[in-house]
Order: structure tokens, then sequence, then C-alpha cells
């Protein structure tokens, strides 16, 4: 009896969480802006470049000329890329840190599970969400493509792309989790979001984050030659070490601090 109790708490942890988020008006909206918002930034923006916009096309770059399914989906990674991290990181930081902001972080501690299996289930409610999202964003760039007349031919190829940089985006956000844990909020996640935004972005323009994990995954996918496998293959390792870090942090939460 005594060993089924991690696992059923565990289990009860995960169905309460994932009831929390299906109901959360806070995560139906990010999902609609991961979902709807990158698609509709990312065809206007190929739509404007292609119109003669000299700024829109400095942004993108060769992509900025190029059609098809390549074109599509090289925009759609250039928008995810940011535009993800953000989402990712925000919705993060609710899952993590919505009992710090609405002050019902005392009620857990009257719960018979322990505070670090709380915070694991609520990682992984974030990363079963963050897979559909991925799933459901490749629906809406392949509905897109159809519907801009692109062919069948080579669209999954190209489509392929778009999952693993979503599920890879979504791993980079989990430093979110521990900062608005150390933080007791929300801000501070999303803080700490932002500025993973501005350092991947400064190492991207440097030149230097073909190996960094948090510049990786949308080098890997805008230009696949400047990532690095050690690059990639950190990805993991480094979203685990913050899961660990966030869940160790749950464990040592004390009422007066």
């Amino acid at each position: 009896m005594t060993g089924s109790r991690p696992l059923h708490g565990i289990g009860t942890a995960i169905a309460v969480e994932a009831r929390k988020a299906v109901a959360s008006r806070a995560l139906q909206g990010i999902t609609a802006f991961l979902v709807v918002g990158i698609v509709v930034l990312a065809v206007g923006a190929a739509a404007g470049a292609a119109s003669g916009d000299e700024r829109l096309a400095a942004k993108l770059g060769p992509l900025a000329g190029a059609g098809g399914w390549n074109g599509l989906v090289g925009v759609v990674a250039q928008v995810e890329s940011a535009a993800a991290l953000l989402g990712f990181g925000v919705a993060l930081s609710w899952l993590v840190g919505r009992e710090f902001a609405d002050g019902t972080v005392a009620g857990l501690f009257a719960l018979p599970i322990r505070r670090s299996t709380i915070a694991v289930a609520k990682l992984v409610v974030y990363f079963a969400w963050a897979a559909t999202v991925a799933v459901l964003l490749t629906g809406a760039v392949a509905v897109a493509g159809l519907a801009l007349g692109h062919g069948v031919t080579d669209a999954a190829a190209s489509l392929l792309r778009i999952p693993p940089l979503a599920v890879l985006t979504a791993l980079i956000a989990t430093p979110a989790a521990w900062a608005a844990t150390a933080g007791r909020g929300l801000l501070p996640g999303i803080a700490a979001t932002v500025a993973l935004i501005a350092v991947a972005q400064v190492l991207a323009v440097v030149g230097v984050g073909g190996a960094i994990p948090f510049v990786a995954p949308a080098l890997w996918a805008i230009e696949p030659d400047a990532a690095t496998g050690w690059g990639l293959a950190l990805v993991p390792v480094t979203a685990l070490a913050f899961a660990g870090l966030c869940a160790r942090a749950w464990s040592r939460l004390q009422l007066d601090r």
C-alpha cells in the first residue's frame, strides 16, 4: 500500500492540474495566440514582403523571395521562434505561479500530496498542452498553405519542421517555471521569458548561438546548418535541469516566505 501512494498522488495531481488548465481562459487565449496568431502574423509578413515592403523583406531575409511551402513554413518558423517562446513562457508562468498570484498557495500545504509532486504535475500538464499546441499549429499552417494555393506534393516535408520547433521551444521555456516559483508569482516567470528571448536574439545576431540550447531550436528551423547537434541535445537536458530546480523549490516552500 505504501509503495502505491506516490503513483496515486501524481495521478491525482495531474488530473487536478489538467482540469484547471482546460478551464483556464488565460490558457485558452494563449493557445489561440500560438495557433491562430502565429499563422496570421506569418501570412501577413510573407504577403507584405511579396508586395514590396522593404522593411519586411529585410527582416525575412532570403525567405522574402521564397515561395510555396518552404517559404510559408520558413516565415512561420521565424515568427514562431520568438512568439512561441513568449507564449509558452507566459503559459508556464501562469500554470506554476497562479496560486502565488491569487493567494491560494497556502491551501496546497493542507493537501495530502507532496508539493514537489504538485510541481511535477504542473510541468506534465504543461508539456502535454505544448504538444497539443504543436499539432494544432501544424494543422493551422497546413490549412493556410492550402488556402493560399500551395500544392500538397511537398507539404509534408515542410510541415514536419513545425512540431519539433514548437516542442523544443516549449522545453527551453522551462526556466520560467523555476523563476515563477522563486519569485512567488507570474511576473518573475514572464520576466525570465522576456530575458531569454532577448539573450537568444543577441546570440543569434552575433552568430554564436548554434551551440546554445536557448537559441539552437530557432536556428535549426530557419537555417538547419547553423545549429549544432550539441545545442539541440542540450535542450531537453536544460529543461530537465530547470524542472528539477522547480520541483525542489516547491518542496522547500514555506508559508512565511
